[in-house]
């Protein structure tokens, strides 16, 4: 299962975020997109999911035109958190996780044992289990997110696109989504895209860094041999040191203060 930008062109309304891009997401890998706030990372991540269509260019599944083919067919190959997402007024938490089931449903097929392992499998691994039951609009900002990755997660796809996917969480559950995503990864195969901030996080879970700034891609590859402090003063203007992350032996960001 493969995904790539092809010159493409991205914006919205008569703005123009990104011009001339160019990426090809690695198969089976855990790629993390990173950049300072309005550089296109999200902007990059919407046209990879087809929410949007380049003015230019194409975006390519599995070789195809991802505006060529059905949305349902998308769908079962591409599963996606966007970066704010509302669910229906009187949802229960269950019944908005067993709506990534949908691209897997026909007009002549009921619900089965193989879906309804997927949405408590989901749930379990993203800990929302005994909030099954629960109106999603009760819950928190955490919980909310942790309900809508379970429904991502339900779809089974082979490729999951996450937009800021730890926001809202704090950062035990920051920590158990990111290790999900590598364990989905790892264990399945799963490609996985997520636009992250934390610099470190990206370093310690991705073993792909693609490095956006001013709507350009300026770096890409492994954390080890991207996550530099000449690239971290460049793209994001913070004077830094990189260390050995103590626990993983990945990159790691010290910014360096200057109260003394």
């Amino acid at each position: 299962m493969s995904l790539a930008a092809r010159d493409i062109t991205i914006g919205y309304d008569k703005k123009t975020i990104s011009e001339h891009l160019s990426l090809e997401i690695p198969a089976g890998r855990f790629t993390a997109i990173i950049g300072p706030n309005a550089c296109g990372k999200s902007t990059l991540l919407r046209a990879l999911s087809r929410l949007i269509k380049p003015v230019t260019g194409e975006v390519l599944l599995d070789g195809k035109d991802i505006h060529g083919r059905p949305a349902k067919e998308v769908a079962r190959r591409l599963g996606l958190l966007p970066q704010s997402s509302i669910a229906p007024d009187g949802i229960s938490v269950a019944e908005l996780v067993a709506r990534g089931r949908f691209p897997h449903q026909k007009l002549i097929r009921q619900w089965s044992a193989a879906d309804e392992a997927a949405v408590v499998g989901a749930m379990a691994a993203t800990g929302v289990t005994e909030l099954s039951g629960e109106l999603v609009d009760t819950l928190s900002g955490g919980q909310r997110q942790r309900v809508w990755v379970a429904m991502v997660l339900a779809q089974q796809t082979p490729i999951v696109l996450l937009d800021e996917p730890t926001t809202f969480l704090d950062i035990a559950h920051q920590i158990e989504l990111l290790e999900l995503c590598v364990r989905l990864n790892r264990d399945q195969d799963t490609t996985m895209v997520a636009v992250l901030h934390d610099l470190n996080q990206a370093a310690r879970y991705a073993d792909h860094l693609v490095v956006m700034k001013s709507g350009e891609i300026v770096a890409q590859g492994d954390p080890r041999e991207v996550m530099t402090a000449d690239l971290v003063e460049r793209v994001f203007g913070l004077g830094c040191r990189i260390i050995d992350d103590p626990e993983t032996h990945t990159p790691m960001v010290i910014p360096r203060s200057s109260l003394g």
